[in-house]
């Protein structure tokens, strides 16, 4: 029967890490925080954003734009930000709407206020091994495989995924750790070879948001399984992995939810105190 890796318990250690670098700081930290018209998924995720910061001693400013907010109204507000040196870190909460380009709004957020780490610059600077700020999902995942202490040189390891915020961030990561990753997407389950690669994989890491996508009896036997989908089935939440046989023959598995959830929002705070402290 796997350990379950929850991510309250590491969020809690750096949570605790993170209060005394902010009172090492010359100011308190701001993070700004835009969403536009109504979004009840992103709303949560502002009450959660709010209440770590109120416990860590950081200032939370929430903007809530009109619903018809135009790309250029945003980029507008987005450049004021930037401009405003009181402001240590900038987040857009998604999703926005279909005529808005994300990428290019992403693009126009200061690199050095970008905690989400997602500008190309910071991008680039992950592919390099030189990156400050680290995407929140992935650096999760990252917490949480440290967590273990599982040695990650030469492991089989797979990637079930390949988004810019998650598959793509941590299949960088793992390189750098000089593991053997191998990114697993629609074109292989297409060809039919999803099931031949997470049997090899020592450590999964599964970010499609598919419910049930991968089979329990898949997993091999004492791997270490990160499932960071989420996915609403009836009124429950449940990850990419059968999560009932699959935390039969893994070593480590995360719950879902309760494992890389609780988390990002811990890491979104240590990117925001990173940038602050490189102001």
């Amino acid at each position: 029967m796997a350990r379950l890796l929850e991510g309250k318990i590491v969020a809690d250690r750096i949570k605790d890490e993170l209060r005394v670098r902010v009172r090492s700081l010359k100011h308190v930290p701001v993070l700004a925080s835009i969403m536009i018209g109504e979004n009840a998924g992103a709303e949560t995720y502002v009450k959660s954003q709010n209440k770590v910061a109120k416990d860590l001693g950081i200032d939370y400013q929430f903007h809530k734009l009109k619903a018809g907010t135009s790309e250029d109204e945003l980029i507008t507000f987005i450049e004021e930000l930037n401009s405003d040196k009181s402001v240590n870190g900038i987040i857009i909460l998604m999703p926005l709407t279909a005529k808005i380009d994300c990428k290019k709004v992403i693009r126009n957020i200061s690199p050095d206020k970008d905690i989400e780490g997602m500008h190309p610059l910071n991008i680039g600077k992950l592919l390099l091994g030189k990156a400050h700020i680290i995407p929140c999902a992935a650096g999760a995942v990252m917490e949480l495989l440290d967590s273990t202490g599982i040695n990650l040189y030469g492991k089989e390891t797979v990637v079930v995924g390949w988004s810019d915020i998650v598959g793509k961030p941590i299949a960088i990561l793992l390189l750098e750790k000089l593991a053997s990753v191998n990114i697993c997407h629609i074109g292989t389950s297409d060809a039919g070879n999803l099931e031949k690669h997470v049997r090899q994989a020592e450590v999964l890491i599964t970010a499609v948001g598919k419910a049930g996508l991968i089979k329990g009896e898949w997993i091999k036997e004492g791997a270490t399984v990160i499932d960071v989908g989420i996915n609403r089935v009836g009124d429950k939440i449940v990850g990419d992995v059968e999560f009932e046989s699959a935390v039969k023959r893994a070593s480590y598995i995360t719950p879902v939810p309760g494992g890389v959830g609780p988390l990002t929002v811990a890491i979104l705070m240590r990117n925001l105190v990173e940038a602050a402290k490189l102001q």
